[in-house]
């Protein structure tokens, strides 16, 4: 396993926490190979450490021992989607206060683009851990970036990990800009949503948008200076 996998596994782990996007629970994870991925250990993101390692996780066979319940999550995305190479499954407190109202982020702002119309919202409560549940959340998921879960967080992709971790902040951020326009949508004011055209030309990875957000996310975190 390369070093650098689980150098970028700990910067991504400690940068949902830092920036408020997980707290207690939830974990994020790499694909390796076309036959495994790395996710995190079991603890709070922003608790991981200098020293930790991620464990290495079989898209084919069961999760091995002491790797939480929800990386099944993980696996059928990575199975389903040769495109992804990086999910973080966390909970962004906009994101999940519009999942209450039954509700995820339209595409209004720059940000909300990434998730054009708007991300699927899976209904059930429950946490996802068992296997046939976790393929139809896959399912439900579908080409889309991100699928929020009801009252449980999100599950957001891209191709890197790196590039998931900035969709999660992209997510969390156009959730927060529909919570903004709750009161003016209760008094009849429509917003201006980007037609499909405007939000396939913003949607876009030029002009080192995401590297730019992965040094963000990562900026003053006790192994930065290795990667900068």
């Amino acid at each position: 396993m390369r070093d650098d996998a689980h150098h970028i596994l700990r910067l991504a782990a400690r940068a949902m926490g830092r920036h408020g996007l997980a707290h207690a629970y939830g974990h994020v994870s790499q694909r390796v190979d076309a036959g495994h991925f790395l996710v995190t250990p079991p603890r709070p993101l922003p608790t991981v450490s200098v020293e930790d390692e991620g464990t290495l996780v079989p898209l084919d066979g069961p999760l091995p021992d002491g790797v939480l319940g929800e990386v099944r999550l993980h696996r059928e995305i990575y199975r389903k989607r040769e495109d992804v190479g990086g999910i973080c499954r966390v909970q962004p407190p906009a994101v999940m206060a519009l999942s209450a109202l039954g509700m995820t982020p339209r595409a209004l702002h720059g940000f909300g683009t990434y998730f054009a119309p708007m991300p699927p919202l899976w209904p059930e409560t429950a946490l996802v851990r068992e296997d046939a549940v976790a393929v139809q959340v896959a399912d439900m998921l579908g080409e889309a970036t991100a699928i929020v879960l009801r009252g449980n967080g999100a599950v957001v992709t891209g191709r890197t990990l790196e590039t998931a971790a900035a969709n999660t902040f992209f997510l969390e951020d156009a959730a927060r800009i529909e919570l903004a326009l709750l009161p003016a949508r209760a008094a009849g004011l429509g917003a201006l949503e980007y037609s499909a055209e405007e939000a396939a030309a913003r949607a876009t990875a030029a002009g080192g948008i995401y590297e730019r957000m992965w040094d963000y996310l990562c900026f003053g975190d006790v192994e930065w200076k290795e990667a900068a």
